[in-house]
């Protein structure tokens, strides 16, 4: 094995033993504690596809320094010394470790895969007259289709052993269980976008996005394993023991047994680019991860490059988007549509958004609206401004093959259609019928496609108007499992097999730049997008498809949307109600309750459904639903503040118990609650007919208090809840404040007329932190000119503190703490006293012995400036 040393890593050469064929092997360490291990053919046929556009900016990698080296093995370190990594060459395989602790060994049973490209000349002039792959095509059939690879099979592998671990996560997206299952006896994880209609729960099939990020959890370390390849993926999974010899153990003794996971690894095409993310904590593992795929980048706006980056890690929502959605397909008209608006505003039921689907267009021409329908779309989108409410379109990839039609016009004359392998337009059938498909890999069809959405092109569109990417997977209802033909042609003569998990984030792209530019690069675009890749979350948000009206289907959607979460997928969501079918009221209420409580919530239907809006069920359910949404926008505040973490930290807004517990081992397997930020604990109802639900209560130095009742229970335990329809199970953590609006309005531009209540609930030492976030909700200055404010609420000792924690922020709040309450205070000895600046005045106060909460109200505080509130 050859070897050298540049400031960038090291660079090896692998031999492979039987084919002598020849591969690059690279190895870097960034700054951060990520490994990264790359392989490709030494001698290229022609260059194998790498993925473009997911790592964003320049990574910083450490030099690595040869600790020692012999005959079979060279020991690399870099940094402070603490990371070691054994590269052993015959048999090849790295081993990673951290203070002599071993945390991944990749290729440990020697199964490296790489097949290498054939040159179809070479192969031709080898193969016998009447050999079905002469020239060099391999050909594959599925059904009626035909896949030919004109390089032959392209297929790569790894296999890992993640040492000590026996609890994995990630992978998405499958409607299955959080905890990975062991493979070796059933179907592998399937990374691999499809349009999937009602699909099958408890499945390892691939569906709509894929995100090839693995997590791995130990009490003692969390680690990632990040698969970099956008083409067709299987992940096997096997769990195992291994048995470990103990020098200082005497003769005889039994060896150390301890878990190992075995991963693999294979793509159908691409090359080898895997990044080991060492951790050790959950946290650092999520900003490992997000510094590959959400670090910032630059724009260009009308010539002028603006210092400030655009992108971080999880786009910062617009505050409307966080509110809730009410969609269907489809809302029938104009008078439809404001009348459901309406509907709303009657029963005192707070939403921000309506949506449209493909019915809204002129026959499926997106960017069009049906003149009889919707002759009035601007007026439309005028009467819902006028109530600070927005209109959500829908724009799928395909487009309608009309020589009529400007759009399809353009598309083909600009060359901007994905071609087939005879290198014609590709033809296939969706909504409109024959429909070509654009090629959003091509940076010059993402600048056409981002152009569709300006005011001047867009008839009928205003800036109140957002987006809704579906079907770009993409669909193709005639190509084979309704996707496009591996073998279709992208931009740069790539095939379809090699970027296919990529398309629809590349259209999200697309949409994304669209919206920017629309506003000149001052207002923070909502996309919503079905297909997803890893480093979608910069762009928007995502939905989990085509689900069904069950109770199995609103059980699974937790877990799925927590694995989202998990690999960077933060703002997710489910079609609450259930897509398809039709809930009984019971189950709508149930997940009005559970889509309330998790980041993107957006009730769903589809047309041959029953209308389900809230009021049409009786008063029993409209009242259940109202207070659900409504809790929900008294929440928005902490909701708010989660994302502006996840924007800056990558801290998931919804996270597993192990998260915030990663010691405690009850709580690695849980999907049935979780976590909203550090401070919230919920248990979504999703069993019918339940009057009891048995909460998990971590951690035994924690206290959790029943927000419904104030009661407070010890950690390290199982509650049972009696529950009614109403009931809506939350507990506030011990040691957290958390922010709400005292009331809600109609929408979230309503919020800002209510004041602000802060929930204080010490935990076993009398204290409690906490933050808020501030900005005006919808633009970029929070970036170009600070304009945010994050103020950070303490309290120790009977002192609740309200300070600046980050004095760069510029923006002034009018908002106000009209109430503090004060939760596990065993007793008040003296009246509450304020302290702002020199003055100290008393405050109205109220003491509930029994419960242990005191209430101060009246109290009127700028949330800007510093206070001091003395218990």
């Amino acid at each position: 094995m050859k070897s050298y040393f540049t400031d960038g890593g090291a660079s090896l050469e692998l031999c492979e033993r039987d084919s002598q064929d020849r591969l690059s092997l690279q190895i870097r360490a960034t700054q951060n504690g990520t490994i990264r291990v790359s392989i490709d053919e030494l001698q290229l046929v022609k260059p194998r596809y790498q993925v473009s556009d997911v790592l964003v900016g320049e990574l910083r990698y450490e030099p690595l320094r040869v600790e020692w080296k012999k005959e079979d093995c060279v020991c690399l370190t870099w940094g402070l010394g603490q990371y070691q990594l054994l590269a052993f060459f015959s048999p090849f395989k790295l081993e990673i470790s951290c203070a002599g602790e071993e945390i991944v060994t990749l290729n440990p049973g020697n199964k490296l895969c790489f097949e290498t490209l054939q040159d179809p000349a070479r192969s031709s002039s080898n193969s016998s007259e009447g050999d079905e792959n002469c020239c060099g095509l391999w050909k594959e059939t599925f059904r009626q289709f035909e896949d030919i690879k004109a390089n032959g099979p392209s297929s790569v592998g790894l296999d890992l052993s993640l040492h000590g671990f026996n609890h994995t996560y990630g992978v998405p997206e499958h409607a299955d269980t959080l905890l990975l299952k062991d493979t070796s006896v059933s179907e592998a994880y399937r990374l691999y976008n499809l349009d999937v209609f009602g699909y099958e729960i408890n499945s390892r099939l691939g569906l709509y996005g894929s995100v090839p990020l693995l997590l791995a959890h130990k009490p003692e370390r969390t680690a990632g394993v990040f698969w970099l390849n956008s083409s067709e993926t299987l992940v096997d999974v096997k769990y195992n023991t291994e048995q470990n010899e103990d020098e200082d153990e005497p003769p005889g003794k039994k060896s150390r047994i301890s878990p190992r996971t075995d991963v693999r690894w294979i793509s159908e095409s691409g090359t080898i680019d895997c990044f080991i993310l060492l951790g050790p904590t959950p946290a650092q593992v999520f900003s490992q991860y997000a510094q590959l795929t959400g670090k910032c980048r630059c724009r260009l706006y009308n010539g002028c490059a603006r210092n400030r980056p655009l992108l971080s890690y999880q786009a910062l929502p617009p505050l409307f988007s966080l509110g809730n959605h009410q969609c269907r397909w489809n809302y029938e008209d104009e008078a439809d549509v404001k009348a459901v608006d309406a509907g709303f505003d009657l029963h005192g039921i707070p939403y921000d958004v309506i949506w449209l689907d493909i019915e809204h267009t002129d026959g499926k021409r997106y960017f069009t609206w049906d003149s009889k329908r919707f002759p009035n779309p601007a007026e439309l989108q005028h009467h819902l401004m006028k109530k600070k409410r927005k209109l959500v379109v829908i724009s799928d990839p395909h487009i309608k093959m009309d020589p009529d039609w400007s759009i399809y016009c353009e598309a083909k004359k600009g060359g901007h259609f994905v071609k087939n392998r005879e290198g014609f337009d590709f033809e296939g059938t969706c909504w409109p019928g024959e429909s070509c498909y654009l090629d959003f890999s091509s940076s010059k069809t993402r600048l056409w496609y981002a152009r569709q959405f300006s005011l001047s092109k867009y008839e009928g569109s205003t800036e109140s108007l957002f987006v809704w990417n579906d079907m770009n997977e993409p669909s193709v209802f005639n190509g084979p499992e309704q996707t496009m033909p591996k073998d279709a042609l992208h931009h740069g003569g790539w095939e379809h097999r090699e970027l296919h998990n990529l398309y629809g984030f590349y259209q999200h792209m697309a949409t994304f730049e669209g919206l920017l530019t629309r506003s000149g690069g001052t207002e923070r675009p909502f996309i919503l997008t079905r297909s997803f890749f890893a480093g979608s979350q910069r762009l928007g948000a995502i939905w989990t498809g085509d689900n069904v009206a069950t109770w199995e289907y609103l059980k699974i959607s937790i877990p799925m949307l927590l694995s989202l979460s998990l690999t960077g997928i933060q703002f997710c969501g489910a079609d609450v109600g259930g897509f398809v079918q039709d809930p009984d009221p019971e189950l709508l209420v149930r997940w009005y309750q559970a889509g309330a409580l998790q980041p993107f919530f957006r009730a769903h239907s589809a047309k041959m459904t029953k209308r389900r809006e809230p009021w049409l069920f009786g008063e029993e359910v409209t009242s259940a639903i109202r207070s659900a949404v409504q809790d929900r926008y008294c929440l928005l505040p902490y909701w708010y503040t989660l994302f502006h973490q996840a924007h800056t930290a990558a801290l998931p807004p919804i996270r597993p118990l192990w998260v915030e517990f990663p010691k405690d081992t009850s709580t690695f397997a849980v999907e049935n609650q979780y976590m909203i930020g550090g401070a919230l604990l919920v248990c979504p109802v999703t069993d019918p007919g339940v009057t009891e639900v048995k909460v998990l209560l971590p951690g035994s130095n924690e206290l959790w208090y029943d927000t419904n009742t104030s009661e407070v229970h010890k950690g390290a335990r199982s509650l049972d809840v009696p529950v009614t329809l109403t009931t809506v199970l939350v507990f506030q953590r011990g040691g957290t404040v958390v922010p709400r609006r005292t009331a809600c309005g109609s929408c979230t531009a309503d919020l800002q007329h209510y004041t602000i209540t802060l929930t204080v609930a010490l935990d076993i030492k009398g204290k409690a932190d906490g933050f808020l976030y501030l900005d005006d909700g919808h633009s970029f200055n929070y970036r170009d000119q600070m304009q945010f404010c994050l103020r950070r609420f303490s309290m120790q000792a009977g002192r609740l503190v309200n300070s600046c924690a980050n004095d760069k922020g510029l923006f002034v709040s009018d908002d106000k703490v009209e109430t503090v309450v004060i939760l596990g205070l065993k007793s008040v000895k003296r009246k509450p006293k304020l302290k702002s600046g020199a003055k100290r005045t008393s405050v109205m106060f109220e003491f509930d012995k029994k419960r242990g909460v005191l209430t101060l109200s009246g109290l009127e505080l700028e949330i800007c400036k510093d206070w001091e509130i003395i218990i």
